[in-house]
């Protein structure tokens, strides 16, 4: 692949072709090997869209953008919402895009990351639960967290995760709440879940980022892991930061949620279980 282009892959998983995108990023080749992110768009949602509103690509790293399948409302879902594809498994299927980046691109397997939004990010909590040897740390915005995702999700090694929501997100509450008949958890639920199996400080650290942004950060977190929340008063279901994202409004374009989670991203170069 030449750098600066992205280019559409197909894979097979259990029978089903399945396609991704995948941005090498600008400049001179690199004599060493690029940070690797896998970023899950929302329910709807396209990967060339999101790969276009989220800025990512922008990245000094290969970024793939797995495509969902039709899910039963007929859009474009993942595994683990009451709206999912029948027998999807995409689990495997990441396992597949693992398998063929790391075979044609030069990526560093201690680099991987995983950025999911909305049912993406449900799909980056399923991650973190049934793989999280695989990925150096996790990225979550307006993630719709329902209970099928992370049942059964105990113990394990500690993760670093950084998450963004909006108090004033209409589609996945802040507070929790039901969509499609089931039971989405809220924002503080979820984070404890991840504090808890990290062995972080209970009280997070909460520093102001603006008037209407609070960072808070769970530390001293087993292996050096850390858990880390932005929480935007009045913001939306909306990518923080994005002029083109098609669900915009409140205040969450006052920070920038690609930005900030390469910011994290790299300060966690380190993959491998604690």
């Amino acid at each position: 692949m030449r750098p600066g282009t992205t280019a559409v892959r197909s894979v097979e998983v259990r029978g089903v072709t399945r396609t991704y995108r995948v941005h090498v990023p600008a400049g001179p080749p690199t004599t060493g090997r690029l940070p690797l992110v896998i970023a899950y768009h929302g329910h709807t949602e396209r990967s060339s869209t999101f790969e276009r509103y989220t800025g990512l690509s922008g990245l000094p790293a290969v970024v793939v953008y797995p495509d969902a399948l039709l899910g039963t409302d007929g859009r474009t879902a993942w595994q683990g919402a009451p709206y999912s594809p029948r027998r999807v498994d995409d689990l495997a299927f990441t396992r597949a895009i693992l398998a063929s980046v790391r075979a044609e691109a030069c990526v560093d397997p201690t680099r991987t990351y995983a950025i999911g939004r909305s049912n993406g990010g449900s799909l980056v909590a399923m991650l973190a639960c049934t793989m999280p040897w695989e990925f150096t740390a996790f990225a979550t915005v307006d993630a719709a967290v329902y209970e099928q995702s992370v049942a059964g999700c105990r113990g394990g090694p500690a993760i670093s995760l950084i998450d963004f929501h909006g108090t004033a997100d209409r589609v996945i509450r802040y507070g929790g709440g039901r969509r499609f008949g089931e039971r989405y958890l809220s924002v503080s639920s979820w984070l404890q879940r991840w504090v808890g199996r990290a062995r972080c400080m209970p009280a997070p650290v909460t520093l102001p980022v603006n008037p209407v942004v609070q960072r808070l950060a769970w530390l001293q977190c087993a292996a050096g892991r850390e858990i880390t929340h932005y929480r935007i008063d009045g913001g939306a279901h909306r990518w923080p930061g994005s002029a083109g994202n098609p669900a915009g409004g409140g205040n969450s374009d006052t920070i920038s949620a690609t930005r900030l989670i390469w910011m994290f991203f790299s300060t966690h170069p380190v993959a491998g279980s604690s």
